[in-house]
């Protein structure tokens, strides 16, 4: 079955065709055949009609794509675009922040639920913010806090040096990505408050505080699933003079497999992520034991996975959103 496609996600113009997981699906999903549309978040609109039932559109244009430097893409003409009558599969894939447009971009999109199949599930993508779903697997994790107040952190750090975790910690936004604003506090707290007031005064939310992980430079693994089922997975180390691993931050990726403990977190989020229809999930792990993050709202990996493993996961996603699109029109 041809699908009508429509992406919601950063402009074109912008894209690294090279590593955007986001191009890749939509060169996956043209390779079978399904007509691609493009939309900014910040054109979705909401129609009551006057009572008679709501009507969802976005200011959009038809696109065809080609891994192609400087020439990756054609656009159409721009035109207002029934969401819920034109389209049958959107994807949602701006980047974060996950701030008050994204989630309101998520209400609207909502309302979309078994006439428009919406990925991943926007419910769910609002729940589940990337370090606050995880909270939710806490057994996996290292020791988190998420907090403001200086003094919780000061005794957070007293406790890891008690039960000889280390004094150092790594201090990151709540609703941060791609590494930044991550920051690592030494273990006599000499910059504790100079990066607390910072953040106080960047974020009105908590932030998050975890042990600074010294298997952080063997590497960072992100491992992709897909409907909850291992799709495959990278190694992303850190650069010359980092700690961060994040690609976006000059990481690199090499090929890896999956330890046992990693086998085991998979398969416990697997049957959590299928139920809450999040179908292109990434997660991090540390050091092959130490969950971090689980990435929904615009995840990314893909590209460097099927380069090492000759894999198509951008396939193995689109199977998935085939399968749950006639599933959706089954009722």
């Amino acid at each position: 079955m041809t699908l009508r496609v429509a992406v919601q996600m950063d402009p074109l113009e912008s894209i690294n065709i090279n590593g955007d997981s986001s191009f890749h699906l939509m060169l996956a999903a043209q390779a079978r055949g399904h007509a691609l549309w493009h939309y900014d978040v910040g054109s979705l609109a909401y129609d009551t009609l006057d009572g008679a039932g709501g009507r969802i559109t976005a200011w959009a244009a038809p696109v065809t794509v080609q891994r192609v430097a400087g020439d990756h893409f054609q656009r159409g003409d721009y035109r207002k675009i029934d969401l819920g009558a034109e389209i049958d599969v959107v994807l949602m894939r701006q980047d974060p922040p996950f701030d008050l447009g994204y989630i309101t971009g998520t209400h609207i999109l909502e309302r979309l639920a078994g006439t428009t199949l919406v990925v991943n599930d926007p419910v769910a993508v609002r729940n589940a913010p990337e370090k606050v779903m995880v909270l939710d697997f806490a057994r996996f994790m290292p020791p988190t806090l998420v907090a403001r107040r200086i003094e919780d952190v000061r005794e957070f750090q007293a406790r890891n040096i008690a039960r000889g975790l280390g004094g150092d910690l790594v201090i990151k936004p709540l609703h941060g990505n791609g590494g930044k604003a991550v920051f690592r506090i030494p273990a006599d707290g000499s910059n504790l408050g100079a990066l607390i007031e910072m953040f106080h005064n960047a974020w009105v939310e908590p932030f998050m505080v975890q042990p600074f992980l010294p298997g952080v430079a063997q590497g960072d693994k992100r491992i992709v699933l897909v409907d909850g089922v291992v799709a495959g997975a990278i190694n992303r180390k850190p650069g010359e003079g980092e700690f961060r691993s994040n690609l976006a931050v000059g990481g690199s990726a090499e090929p890896c497999d999956l330890t046992a403990r990693e086998e085991e977190i998979c398969a416990a989020l697997g049957p959590v992520l299928r139920q809450q229809g999040l179908v292109f999930v990434g997660i991090d792990v540390i050091g092959g034991e130490w969950l971090t993050e689980i990435n929904v709202t615009s995840p990314t990996g893909i590209v460097a996975i099927d380069r090492f493993n000759g894999s198509d996961t951008g396939g193995l996603i689109w199977d998935a959103i085939e399968l749950r699109h006639a599933a959706m029109l089954r009722g």
